[in-house]
């Protein structure tokens, strides 16, 4: 473990660091926003722009990783980060903080590149697996250890905003001070929607549809329990108990979702999360409505992974890296609308309306499912993929994945560094009079 973590160590911890600013900063605006009086429908607004400059960001970080390098892209949006997290509390303004969430998924979405970029570039093939999964645990267990920070102070107060960017800025120490060479992003394969939803129509939908459940999650649910009658640490503990059961839970069902029809794991999987939505909508604070928590959580998560597994079994391996770019991008699509939608439908049936919203939308994704597994026999490939637990954070992920191609970074190096040498010893043109 010591020979694994020595070269790796330094960027785990800072997405550690990073993640505890970040998830404590993402519940603390809802909560905040709960005190100033805004209502359900203008808090999901103001939540989905974080998912929307998340996918903008996708597009935007790569050119400017590639121009001034991995350290100082880190550094400016690190600081873009921490800034964002400050003028929240300074401009007390939902149409202002709609624009710093937008600034704020941009930056998210490129320090996360900048982390997974750099874990590529130093992990040989045989250990791919395992770094994965110890990187998915670091950022599943920041995630949920953020949220107990919310007890530390008042959302009206500054001290948690303030918190929040000393632990974004932290993430610069490891990250600036590591001695790893600094790698070479590699160009991510164009993703065609439409041949990827004929190939694996069901991954695409689950993935879409995961996003949108989750989207109103992590938008919507600290308003949802305070509505239920949880305080702020409530609050946060009710965020950390079903984080840690995506955590916790995921890993027998990928273990099954192994050795099974995975169509028909994820129809269970995604029926059992409808029924216990359901009795989440019936319940008000308290350790039943927790422990359902615990269990959806797990059930939730896990239909990303799910997805993600079962398009790898449907894919050509030189094919799997383009077809996950694209469930990363109906993903994020579904995430970004998905606050919005759950906000309205609580803005005029109150905090049940936030269940009952993920009832229905896996409950579509439910019959889909069935519909796949009953009607349809998909074409598989060989080797079948194996479950791995995953996040979506950026397109860069996905070359760590244990099933993807390895990328060999230093030939592209090499290639770089060759094209660099060409162009430097060409002959210069005749000048034309």
């Amino acid at each position: 473990m010591s020979s694994l973590l020595a070269p790796i160590g330094s960027l785990l911890g800072g997405v550690a660091l990073l993640l505890l600013g970040h998830g404590l900063l993402n519940t603390l605006l809802t909560l905040r926003g709960i005190a100033e009086g805004y209502s359900t429908g203008l808090i999901g607004v103001m939540m989905s722009g974080y998912f929307a400059g998340f996918l903008v960001g996708t597009w935007l970080a790569p050119s400017l990783i590639r121009r001034v390098g991995h350290i100082r892209t880190f550094a400016f949006y690190a600081a873009l980060a921490a800034i964002a997290a400050l003028l929240h509390v300074l401009i007390v303004n939902p149409w202002v903080w709609l624009v710093l969430r937008v600034l704020y998924g941009i930056a998210l979405v490129t320090l996360y590149m900048v982390i997974e970029s750099w874990l590529n570039a130093q992990v040989s093939g045989d250990k791919r697996g395992q770094v994965f999964a110890l990187y998915m645990a670091v950022n599943l267990g920041a995630l949920a250890l953020a949220q107990q920070l919310l007890s530390l102070d008042s959302p009206l107060q500054f001290t948690l905003f303030a918190l929040a960017a000393i632990l974004i800025c932290s993430a610069l120490m490891p990250i600036t001070l590591t001695r790893q060479a600094q790698p070479t992003l590699p160009d991510m394969p164009s993703t065609d929607l439409l041949q990827l939803a004929r190939i694996a129509p069901l991954p695409l939908m689950a993935a879409g549809i995961s996003g949108l459940a989750l989207g109103g999650f992590w938008g919507l649910a600290p308003v949802y329990a305070s509505q239920v009658g949880f305080d702020a640490s409530g609050v946060g503990l009710m965020m950390s108990v079903t984080i840690l059961g995506g955590a916790v839970l995921q890993w027998p069902i990928g273990l099954f979702s192994d050795t099974h029809d995975r169509r028909l794991v994820m129809l269970w999987v995604v029926a059992l999360a409808v029924v216990l939505a359901i009795g989440i909508s019936l319940l008000t604070a308290g350790p039943l409505l927790l422990g359902l928590m615990f269990i959806w959580g797990g059930l939730a998560f896990s239909i990303y992974s799910i997805a993600v597994a079962q398009m790898v079994d449907q894919l050509h391996p030189d094919e799997i890296l383009s077809g996950s770019s694209g469930l990363l991008l109906a993903n994020g699509f579904g995430a970004a609308f998905g606050p919005v939608a759950a906000g309205g439908l609580m803005t005029f049936f109150g905090a049940m309306a936030l269940p009952i919203f993920f009832a229905v939308t896996l409950g579509f994704l439910a019959l889909y499912s069935f519909y796949r597994s009953r009607r349809v026999v998909d074409l598989l490939t060989e080797p079948h993929g194996h479950f791995t637990p995953i996040l979506r954070t950026s397109p860069t992920v996905l070359e760590l994945m244990p099933d993807t191609p390895e990328i060999d970074h230093d030939a592209q190096q090499h290639e770089a560094d060759e094209e660099v040498q060409s162009a430097a010893y060409a002959e210069p043109e005749p000048a034309k009079h």
